[in-house]
């Protein structure tokens, strides 16, 4: 892969990251104001729960996301960046462009959501 068009993969990443860590931080001051909340109600209980909850899960998938990030980064700085971890051959510009945080060609990604590696 050329030099200009990592350097747009890379570019790409590195906002995407910026924007998971601030999204991150915003979700965990929220879940901790829901915490202080003194409700009294049973149902502001509830619904202060559920809020948690649901803002948790969405920390997780962020969480998630951020580590594939991160791992594209360091593939980039590796020299690995675009080539398919399981089968090695260069992934497709429209893959990276969708994913750029993709490990996988699409062919070994469906292999392996299919069980078989």
């Amino acid at each position: 892969m050329d030099k200009k068009r990592l350097e747009v993969y890379k570019k790409k990443l590195l906002t995407r990251r910026e924007e998971l860590l601030k999204t991150i931080a915003r979700t965990a001051e929220e879940g901790r104001a829901a915490d202080e909340d003194p409700t009294v109600d049973l149902a502001d209980k509830a619904a202060n729960s559920y809020t948690k909850e649901f803002l948790f899960g969405m920390t997780n998938t962020d969480r998630t996301l951020l580590g594939m990030i991160e791992e594209a980064l360091r593939r980039i700085n590796k020299n690995e960046y675009g080539a398919c971890a399981n089968c090695q051959d260069e992934m497709l510009p429209k893959r990276l462009d969708a994913v750029p945080w993709a490990k996988h060609c699409i062919s070994c990604q469906e292999k392996k959501e299919q069980g078989l590696f």
